[in-house]
């Protein structure tokens, strides 16, 4: 090793001339004179060292050396690199105080010239700079490095950079953020600089596309985790001092912070890594980390990018099928915390997406597994949760929209596996959730053709679970003033807490058009089972029906449907007794309901006079209901004078001044009855209907002639027309009494009934064939008048013109 060393470089002769009288403030130096041959921006950096280290950066020579940096920006490269060997060899020397000079220096200089357009040059030697002392092993210098290294990083650089590279700033600050030195506070310090150094490359390398993508997969798998490690270190509560800053929340900011800078096209790689930690460190169960961070992601992600967290975590879901049944259950459970915040930005198509998704893990749920344990019932729950979750975020007809789509991946009925029952259920039950969250204003919004048709079809499921779920959408549908509960007990009692407002005529006319379907629907639910549960979820939706849409224009229809009940317990020989009277008891409770709601006092007191003879003679035609479980009792249920008498209803109405026709003239509802024929549609209607629910195997005999026509003249009875229109024939039907019309036509009938029966296929075929003839050969002979009028000369036509009193009219113009 030399003993002496020389200062002498070589320079430019004008520095030469001005720094000769000089002298050399190196100590080692040969001679005291060569400092007059040393460049000016040496002696400058040299002077801002004190002799005594503790004494720290002097600030007038830093001054000097600021004001010569700004004078002259092409020396900022020298002296940049001159203060890294400085500081290089100060590090060797474990001189760390002259490094932290050196580093305070280089601060300095860079907040000072950072607007210059040589700070190119001096980024390259700052940036060896700290890299030198994050390389070594003393957390001090670590920390003081990344301090600098952040100060940097919030500089706005007006020219871009074409060759700077992040790699060991990630790596070394993401290796800082899993600290464990046994100090906890130093612990701390190394963690809090390893978040604050990761903060400071994102803020760097995002806004700059000429350096390091960030955003590659080997960049996010050691900033993301180091973050969560840092996170869930952490207690989730909300620190009350908001001043003291700590490693997790730290984190949290930066997490924020570098999804919110995410692209629709990198998102996903955030997203990635995440998923991964949260499987290498079994995060999802307890799942409150994971919910706590995803609440993170969607809030800080854009708003139109928050539908690929959902997508994607999906997506993680599909790829854990054969995960334990609590992992899928604490993953659907995160789904179900974050997806309302995503319903808001998704529409359309999307909306679908994620129900057609959502359906379909529970369809996989039901087909990978051949019994139902609690775990997997969880999952299932979960799953049915985020959907309802889902839904309840958009707006009513994006909910209808849902609705039908969940209604259209239902299974059919036909099919009885008890596979395909359970997939009816837990589909019904989704249904139900988007259900509940639709609030009704107007029936016929709430029940388009579309819905109710494939839910009435339901309703009549042979499942007692099925049919009491499709209940169940009715009256979540229905139930626009929470009477639900109240309606949840068959009673004879007033409801107290019931409330009411008139129907309007919107839900008049929903009434008329789709009311005799729903009620008919509710008959042949209630025929099917005798359990108490199945009965009085059939009880309560034809409850809320009378409560919503009951007034004095809709009476006449649910009488109909309550006589309906009755008829049904009283001609089918495939009840039970006690199913028979749990009928009875369902419709003297119904009428007795509909007698309240509408206001009308004298059907009231003809349901009171039933209720009281039979407590005098039959209390088991009374509520509650029969529990077949319990009671093995005969009943004896031939009592007509205990039974809702049709005429008496009738009656009632006419003395209340209502009108009373339709419920003297008309037909109880019966079992198995597609449509009503008592209820006027259009003609197009009629043939839609006829088209889509008649078949070849309907019973013909439950066609009925009787039309509602006369609705329009109250208290006329319209009279069907004789098929001969001649004098006699009209004189004839006048002066008939109308009984012997009625059989007449029912003749008839059960002659077209048994025609169609018993006639052969090719019979029928010629029957039914038009007569084209007819039509043909009158047209000809019309054709051929008109040739010979024009052959015969006009002379002759007068004179064989004929009076006008002598011109035959054809048939068509007969009265």
């Amino acid at each position: 090793m030399a003993l002496f060393t020389c200062c002498f470089e070589p320079v430019e002769f004008p520095e030469f001339l001005d720094t000769f009288v000089q002298k050399c403030t190196d100590p080692s130096c040969c001679c005291g004179c060569c400092s007059a041959l040393r460049p000016r921006y040496k002696r400058l950096v040299d002077n801002i060292f004190p002799v005594n280290s503790e004494d720290g950066l002097v600030k007038s020579n830093m001054e000097k050396l600021t004001f010569y940096s700004l004078s002259s920006p092409d020396k900022l490269d020298r002296i940049g690199e001159y203060l890294y060997q400085k500081a290089s060899k100060d590090i060797n020397r474990k001189r760390y105080k002259f490094v932290e000079i050196a580093m305070e220096a280089m601060d300095n200089l860079l907040q000072a010239c950072h607007a210059q357009t040589t700070l190119n040059l001096f980024v390259e030697s700052f940036l060896r700079m700290v890299q030198k002392l994050l390389e070594d092993s003393n957390p001090n210098l670590q920390i003081l490095a990344t301090n600098s290294f952040v100060k940097f990083a919030n500089i706005n650089e007006d020219t871009p950079s074409y060759h700077r590279r992040y790699d060991f700033f990630i790596s070394k600050f993401s290796s800082m953020c899993h600290g464990n030195n046994d100090n906890i506070e130093l612990r701390d310090s190394i963690r809090l600089a390893g978040i604050k150094g990761v903060q400071g490359v994102i803020r760097k390398t995002v806004s700059d596309d000429l350096v390091e993508n960030i955003w590659e997969k080997q960049h996010m798998e050691k900033i993301v985790p180091s973050l969560l490690f840092n996170m869930q270190s952490g207690d989730l509560t909300p620190v009350e001092d908001a001043t003291v800053v700590t490693p997790p929340v730290l984190a949290e900011e930066v997490l924020r912070e570098l999804v919110g800078r995410a692209s629709f096209g990198h998102i996903r790689s955030v997203l990635k890594p995440l998923l991964t930690h949260l499987d290498r460190h079994e995060l999802w169960v307890p799942n409150t980390f994971a919910i706590h961070t995803f609440r993170i992601v969607m809030i800080s992600i854009q708003p139109q990018y928050s539908y690929t967290v959902v997508e994607t975590l999906m997506q993680h879901l599909d790829n854990n099928f054969k995960s334990s049944p609590k992992t899928r259950t604490s993953l659907a459970v995160v789904l179900s915390k974050i997806i309302a915040i995503a319903a808001g930005e998704s529409v359309g198509p999307s909306a679908l997406d994620i129900i057609n998704n959502l359906l379909t893990h529970l369809r996989t749920s039901v087909s990978t597994t051949t019994e139902i344990t609690p775990e997997e019932s969880q999952y299932q729950e979960a799953l049915i949760n985020a959907l309802g979750e889902f839904a309840n975020h958009h707006p009513d007809y994006q909910k209808i929209e849902i609705m039908l789509f969940i209604m259209n991946t239902v299974p059919d009925l036909s099919k009885k596996s008890k596979g395909d029952q359970m997939l009816q259920n837990i589909l019904l039950k989704s249904l139900l959730k988007v259900g509940t969250q639709y609030s009704t204003t107007s029936f016929e919004k709430a029940f388009p053709a579309s819905f109710l048709q494939p839910l009435l079809k339901m309703a009549r499921a042979p499942h007692d679970p099925t049919r009491i779920i499709v209940m169940q959408i009715f009256q979540s549908l229905l139930d626009r003033h929470q009477n639900e509960k109240v309606l949840s007990t068959v009673s004879i009692k007033p409801y107290a807490a019931l409330s009411q407002e008139t129907p309007s005529r919107s839900d008049i006319i929903f009434t008329h058009k789709y009311g005799a379907n729903i009620m008919q629907a509710l008959i042949d639910s209630m025929a099917l089972s005798e359990k108490l549960d199945s009965l009085t979820s059939s009880y309560n939706t034809a409850a809320l029906l009378i409560v919503e849409m009951a007034c004095g224009e809709t009476v006449q229809e649910f009488l109909l449907f309550i006589l309906g009940i009755q008829q049904v317990a009283t001609t089918s020989d495939d009840l039970s007794n006690i199913h028979k009277c749990c009928l009875h008891i369902i419709a003297i409770a119904l009428l007795t309901l509909t007698a309240r709601v509408t206001g009308i006092n004298n059907l009231l007191e003809y349901a009171q006079k039933i209720i009281e003879d039979r407590k005098q003679e039959a209390t088991y035609l009374l509520p509650p209901l029969l529990d077949s479980k319990k009671s093995n009792k005969s009943y004896n249920l031939n009592l007509p004078h205990l039974a809702i008498d049709k005429m008496a209803l009738a009656e009632c109405l006419q003395n209340a001044g209502m009108d009373f026709n339709r419920l003297q003239t008309g037909v109880p509802y019966a079992l198995n009855q597609i449509d009503n024929p008592g209820h006027r549609h259009s003609w197009v209607e009629s043939v839609s209907n006829h088209m889509t629910h008649r078949n070849s195997s309907a019973d013909l005999t439950a066609y009925n002639a009787d039309a509602d026509s006369i609705s329009s003249s109250p208290g006329v009875s319209k009279k069907a027309l004789a098929p001969e229109y001649t004098v006699d024939a009209m004189k004839r039907y006048l002066a008939e009494p109308p009984e012997s019309v009625k059989r007449e036509q029912q003749e008839k009938q059960k002659q077209i009934v048994r025609a169609f029966r018993e006639s052969d296929f090719e019979d029928l075929m010629k029957r039914t064939e038009p007569k084209h003839d007819v039509i043909q050969n009158r047209l000809n002979d019309l054709f051929n008048s008109l040739s010979i009028d024009n052959k015969t000369p006009q002379n002759a036509a007068n004179q064989n013109e004929k009076p006008i009193y002598e011109t035959n009219f054809p048939e068509l113009f007969y009265y």
